[in-house]
């Protein structure tokens, strides 16, 4: 969900705005049918005064029908087709209603006015594409036929609301066309963050999605010249160095003094011992992905970090079930472990170190000695001293953080007891 946030959103934009827009016509619809409804069911009153006059005038259905027809009103006078259409017709609009007719009458008393009231219901009707008025009163009723008006039509509305939806639907379908550019770059930006380098984001496109693919791909190139120099200078550095350090320890032996053989000796191991762990770094930066892990049990890899920190087995012990599994680089894992072992044997009180599980089947380390002076993230950097009266902590913690974060993990530290605990969480 998260890697198509954009794509679901504009989705999510399109479906509401085609639902806002189908809810707004279809109530326009209904509204517009009533209006149109109401504008000519008023024709009644119309059909109503002459169905009247013709009641009580008692007219003959010849004049009858001849004043309908001059407003184009055809009275429907089969039996037959009549209950046809009061019986399958579409009742659009029924009103009841009262008549109200005065009259002058004379009596013995003299002339007077007679108001007369009458029950009177019009209901108005389609049936085939046509218009029905059925007129009914106490006295009978009237069926009739207006060939003037004509059923609502909802062709034009739905044309424009055809119309509209298609432009929105166009409209978004061009948005989601520029949006695959997009797709494609961080498609791409993936690729590059699993190590493939020579993965390109230029494109020709010279909108603001190709303006960003076009400074990427510069960056990428500068980013390439960057590490392929760093990766020159280290490994051209590490072999230079190398060559007069063996020299160096070379011509060591054969100095007469023991206390200057000893010296320079322990010079020249440490300049070994960090031309090592140089390269080592270099090797963790360069650690673009885990296609060189695979699953070790954690004591095999302790083991071989002891044999690498060439301590006695007495001084490390393990409590670590031996079905305990972890993906892993071998050489880099084993080399964190032996790091801690070598700082642990340099700052314990009793050159000791305890390697076990936690409850949180995390790896410790435990040593006797004291409290760090510190935060822990002060003797990750490199070349820190806890007391310079002592060695330096070199490059040991700061190669354990970063084999441990190319891993996955961390390093924490906690005190209790007179115990530095160290914790690979």
């Amino acid at each position: 969900m998260k890697h198509h946030a954009v794509l679901i959103t504009v989705l999510v934009a399109l479906i509401v705005s085609l639902v806002s827009v189908s809810a707004i016509f279809w109530e326009f619809y209904k509204l517009n049918h009533e209006q149109y409804i109401n504008h000519i069911f008023t024709k009644y009153t119309v059909i109503t005064q002459i169905y009247r006059e013709h009641q009580q005038r008692q007219s003959s259905e010849v004049m009858l029908e001849a004043n309908l027809a001059v407003y184009d009103i055809e009275m429907i006078k089969d039996e037959k087709q009549k209950r046809t259409i009061l019986t399958k017709s579409k009742i659009l609009k029924r009103e009841g209603f009262k008549s109200f007719n005065t009259s002058l009458m004379i009596s013995e008393k003299g002339m007077y006015t007679k108001n007369t009231v009458t029950n009177l219901r019009a209901t108005m009707l389609e049936y085939k594409k046509a218009i029905y008025f059925h007129i009914e009163t106490p006295n009978g009723d009237i069926l009739i036929r207006d060939n003037d008006l004509k059923p609502y039509s909802y062709i034009n509305i739905l044309y424009t609301y055809a119309t509209v939806f298609l432009i929105i639907s166009l409209s978004f379908v061009l948005v989601l066309q520029k949006l695959r550019p997009l797709i494609r770059l961080r498609k791409k930006i993936a690729l590059y963050g699993k190590g493939n380098m020579n993965v390109s984001f230029k494109t020709s496109s010279e909108d603001e999605i190709g303006s960003v693919a076009n400074e990427l791909d510069k960056a990428r190139r500068k980013i390439n010249n960057i590490l392929e120099s760093r990766t020159l200078f280290l490994r051209n550095l590490m072999h230079e160095l190398k060559t007069p350090i063996a020299k160096g320890t070379i011509a060591t032996q054969m100095l007469e003094s023991p206390k200057q053989r000893e010296r320079f000796t322990s010079i020249f191991k440490r300049l070994e011992t960090l031309v090592n762990e140089f390269a080592m770094i270099e090797e963790v930066t360069s650690l673009n992905d885990k296609k060189d892990f695979s699953e070790y049990r954690l004591v095999d890899i302790i083991d071989g970090a002891i044999d690498m920190a060439m301590v006695e087995r007495e001084s490390v012990s393990v409590d670590v079930p031996a079905d305990v599994k972890i993906q892993a680089n071998y050489r880099l894992y084993t080399t964190a472990i032996k790091n801690m072992i070598d700082n642990a044997m340099k700052y314990s009180t009793d050159a000791h170190i305890t390697i076990r599980i936690n409850e949180e089947g995390e790896l410790c380390f435990e040593s006797k000695g004291e409290c760090l002076k510190h935060p822990l993230q002060y003797y990750i950097e490199p070349f820190t001293k806890e007391n310079p009266s002592k060695n330096s902590y070199g490059l040991g913690l700061y190669l354990v953080d970063s084999i441990l974060k190319a891993h996955g993990q961390v390093l924490a530290h906690e005190y209790e007891n007179g115990v530095n605990r160290f914790i690979f969480a």
